[in-house]
């Protein structure tokens, strides 16, 4: 089984999750990060687990444009899609909001892996955004490794059941 992780990451979070997963996904897993790699062709692969982080209510736009560009191969494979969202109450809007419905319909695994604001890292205004929706003066870690190893599971599940 061979998987490729695809993700975009603004400051470091998603890239984390992403290799988290990576280690517990069976197989040989490849990452990609959309925003310093491109990928052309998806043949080489058996699942394709796609992420990004959530700023301001949307999915980074190089997720966006590789579901675009992949979607007709992207329906022969098995898909998993998760975010990286700090707001709980609205992970699940959120994630029904970042990946066409083709995708969200067929996708074997869906997930919300949480979040973390490093503000040391951040630039003015997200810093700034982070730190008023959040109300913390300090760096915030939420990443949910439970969460991830759940995903990578049901991941690993469905590809022996395939």
């Amino acid at each position: 089984m061979k998987t490729i992780v695809v993700y975009a990451t603004r400051y470091g979070c998603t890239e984390k999750c992403a290799g988290m997963l990576a280690e517990k996904l069976g197989g040989e897993v490849e990452l990609c990060n959309l925003k310093r790699d491109r990928v052309d062709d998806l043949s080489a692969y058996d699942r394709v687990v796609i992420g990004g982080s959530i700023y301001i209510g949307k999915i980074q736009k190089e997720v966006t444009a590789f579901c675009t560009k992949h979607l007709n191969e992207l329906k022969e494979k098995q898909v998993g899609l998760f975010i990286c969202c700090m707001s709980e109450e609205a992970a699940e809007k959120q994630l029904h909001s970042s990946f066409p419905p083709e995708l969200l319909a067929r996708a074997s695994a869906r997930g919300c892996f949480g979040g973390e604001f490093i503000f040391g890292r951040m630039k003015g205004l997200d810093r700034f955004i982070a730190k008023k929706v959040s109300k913390a003066e300090q760096d915030v870690f939420r990443i949910d490794e439970t969460r991830i190893a759940e995903f990578a599971r049901t991941l690993n599940t469905n590809s022996a059941l395939a």
